[in-house]
């Protein structure tokens, strides 16, 4: 089966920086395709070279079977884009918005409104149908911007950052309907910084750092092939002292961040029983997750 979406060599400067450096990617139909990575990482660049937006120095990438960004337009024909901020029309109801951004792809007004219902039961905003911009919440508002993206019935998905500044109840919802598109046999490709969403979501991910791909594979297969099984957070003003002294005896592998250490180990119970007895200090036993081998993989400092 060829991918839907296929990068071989991709790379792209601005100012002599290299931001995308050499990356491959292949994302077949039906997948949800995770692109993790820290600000800086190339994320953005990467998707708007595969919708065709910008032209890469070198490589080549083809969305939907066709060239980009040389056949980019017809390729977008059957594709839908949630961007990281809404850009919804405030002076449109609901409804208008979905039926002005269906003119873009050249569909019939009827084509637009006989889609319109399904839409919004699907956003769960029927009742929101005559409703303006400014009215909804937040997580409307993001429910709306992924209805209209579905509103040419698209094949592929590109999502940047779909639930970032929503409350847990919209970012449930979402993640409902996303998994609901996969099942429907389309095709999402999807940046998050939330690793949880990524762990619930992606069939397969890839973590990029400074322009590259370091890591890529199923969540499952990220922790188990990065990290270990069991990880015991430490907590506590003492916490450093307590890891220069018992850190390496206790733990396969640890790191210290501020007040906290984090212990990673094959049986955690050894740790956990000594910890029992350290009345200063306080613990978390939990397994290890996706957020722990994004950690490793690009470090715990901040970027900008």
């Amino acid at each position: 089966m060829n991918p839907v979406i296929q990068a071989k060599g991709l790379q792209k400067s601005y100012a002599g920086h290299r931001v995308v450096d050499g990356l491959d990617l292949a994302i077949h139909k039906g997948e949800c395709f995770g692109l993790l990575g820290p600000n800086g990482a190339g994320k953005t660049t990467t998707l708007r070279m595969l919708l065709g937006l910008i032209a890469p120095d070198a490589g080549t990438a083809t969305l939907l079977g066709l060239p980009v960004p040389q056949a980019a337009r017809e390729a977008r024909i059957k594709v839908g884009v949630v961007p990281q901020m809404d850009n919804l029309d405030p002076d449109f109801t609901v409804a208008e918005n979905l039926l002005v951004y269906g003119r873009y792809f050249g569909m019939q007004d009827s084509e637009i409104e006989a889609r319109i219902p399904d839409l919004l039961e699907f956003a769960s905003l029927t009742s929101k149908r005559d409703a303006k911009v400014p009215t909804l919440s937040g997580g409307m508002k993001r429910r709306l911007t992924l209805a209209r993206a579905l509103v040419n019935d698209p094949d592929v998905v590109f999502l940047d950052e779909p639930t970032t500044g929503l409350d847990p109840q919209a970012r449930h919802l979402i993640w409902q309907r996303l998994n609901a598109l996969t099942q429907q046999g389309k095709t999402l490709l999807l940046t998050t910084h939330f690793m949880d969403e990524a762990e619930r979501l992606c069939h397969r991910l890839a973590v990029m750092d400074n322009g590259r791909i370091i890591s890529q594979g199923s969540p499952r297969h990220l922790i188990e092939q990065n990290i270990e099984p069991q990880v015991v957070e430490v907590f506590g003003e003492t916490s450093g002292a307590w890891a220069n002294e018992h850190g390496a005896i206790f733990a396969q592998r640890h790191e210290v961040s501020g007040e906290s250490v984090f212990c990673y180990v094959q049986d955690a119970q050894p740790l956990v029983a000594h910890l029992q007895a350290q009345s200063a200090l306080r613990y978390l036993h939990r397994p290890a997750n996706l957020e722990d081998v994004f950690l490793k993989l690009t470090g715990r400092e901040m970027r900008e």
